[in-house]
């Protein structure tokens, strides 16, 4: 399937094209500024594009309110079909929010409840109880999405709210021709309507991608053959960057064993997202402790089992934070793409992740490991890599002599070969690709 052998792009549109923060209602065709970074992907070697939410809704995106029409701060319909057209005539696949638990409380049939109470044709595609009132004060209640009662779930036991997602997804495929879905807060959604859209979409087309947002949990109580191809992978997320801020490479390793080892990782052969920030979570480049690290971050992340995906502005080390607890701010603004040193990197792992099947396919087996160096193995079907990592300021003497060395090894990323018999020197802050010959 083409979802495990790919390199993930994520726009978040409302932010990075410069949208009102509120909507109002004016049709502006931002979306269009997309396009001026096809050529940034292109040279980032990305396989696919997953735009965070692009549907009508009252302010952030996950609030919406018309799953057939294009937030009218993008533009219309036909301006994102002519981008997405662009973006896949450069052979790079298409991936959309698919927000399906909670809309907003602008969405139209929740409209029609707020309108006609108990006699909407829709009351039933919420869960509302017309005996109480709800903190919006609408003369009855209805759950929201944790708590957060401007997200009003919905009722997807409902056939009748299962018929009108799925031919919503129908017209995004026929109008934007898109190759998957990202569910947002997958691990909220109804198991049998997990069941339903994987064989529905399934029919629309075979290589059809679902990926779940899952944060915590058993994430193949939802990830099999039946529900999710995938799902994000917050603890290998955690992982990276706490690794680097406490100089503990124990902490990476372990999840990674856990997760992934031959023999007793809970999720080996499992092709999850893997990221270095995204829009719920500070920049790389702001979490780090040592700005160093970003290279190295970047450089284990494409190289450990899993889909990496690039945020956008962070291939270049934009920062941001959580302003007041607000996301706004991790959800800039950018008028064009940049393109500097760690975005070369970056473009190298990329190339590399995708050339290697030991770096698409293989386990994950630990070869040295003290709190600031690693060295891991990846092999599958006689192809074997190690990638090595120093995350101290200093150099760190690498001893491989019971290490069962073969032969040499080709540098991947500088170039030449190099012999690990006995061991070698790790350079300050760095990292290397070997594959052994």
């Amino acid at each position: 399937m083409w979802l495990e052998k790919s390199v993930f792009y994520q726009f978040y549109p409302l932010g990075m094209c410069g949208a009102p923060k509120e909507n109002d209602g004016i049709e502006v065709a931002r979306i269009k500024r997309v396009e001026e970074w096809i050529p940034q992907l292109k040279k980032l070697n990305v396989d696919a594009v997953y735009f965070s939410p692009v549907f009508e809704s009252d302010r952030h995106g996950y609030d919406t309110r018309d799953y057939r029409k294009i937030d009218c701060r993008l533009g219309s319909n036909r301006d994102f079909a002519d981008v997405c057209k662009k973006i896949k005539k450069e052979n790079i696949k298409i991936v959309l929010d698919g927000v399906f638990n909670h809309t907003g409380r602008g969405f139209w049939a929740f409209c029609d409840v707020l309108k006609n109470r108990e006699n909407s044709p829709y009351k039933d595609w919420f869960y509302i109880d017309f005996g109480k009132n709800s903190c919006f004060n609408d003369g009855f209640y209805y759950e929201g999405w944790e708590g957060h009662y401007e997200l009003v779930k919905l009722n997807l036991k409902n056939d009748e709210v299962c018929k009108y997602i799925f031919d919503s997804i129908q017209m995004w495929v026929d109008e934007f021709d898109i190759d998957g879905l990202r569910l947002d807060v997958a691990y909220c959604i109804d198991e049998d309507f997990l069941r339903k859209i994987r064989s529905f979409c399934y029919s629309l087309k075979p290589d059809f991608i679902l990926i779940g947002e899952i944060l915590f949990g058993d994430y193949k109580r939802i990830v099999n053959t039946s529900m999710l191809h995938s799902c994000t992978n917050y603890e290998c997320y955690k992982g990276l960057y706490s690794s680097c801020n406490d100089l503990n490479l124990f902490e990476i390793s372990y999840s990674l064993n856990r997760l992934f080892a031959a023999d007793t990782g809970i999720y080996k052969g499992e092709h999850m997202l893997i990221f270095a920030d995204n829009h719920d979570v500070i920049r790389a480049a702001s979490v780090l402790k040592d700005k160093k690290h970003l290279r190295l971050l970047y450089g284990l992340m494409f190289a450990m089992p899993g889909i990496p995906c690039i945020y956008y502005g962070s291939e270049w080390g934009i920062e941001g934070t959580k302003e007041n607890g607000s996301d706004y701010a991790l959800r800039p603004e950018i008028q064009k793409p940049e393109f500097n040193e760690l975005s070369e990197s970056i473009a190298k792992f990329a190339k590399i992740h995708k050339q290697e099947k030991a770096l698409l396919y293989a386990p994950y087996k630990a070869v040295l490991l003290t709190n600031r160096q690693l060295v891991f193995e990846r092999e599958y079907e006689g192809e074997r890599i190690w990638v090595a990592i120093n995350i101290d300021s200093n150099p760190y003497y690498a001893d491989f002599t019971n290490a069962g060395v073969k032969g040499d090894a080709q540098d991947l990323l500088n170039g030449g070969d190099v012999s690990l018999l006995s061991g070698i020197e790790l350079a300050p802050y760095s990292i290397y690709y070997w594959k052994f010959k």
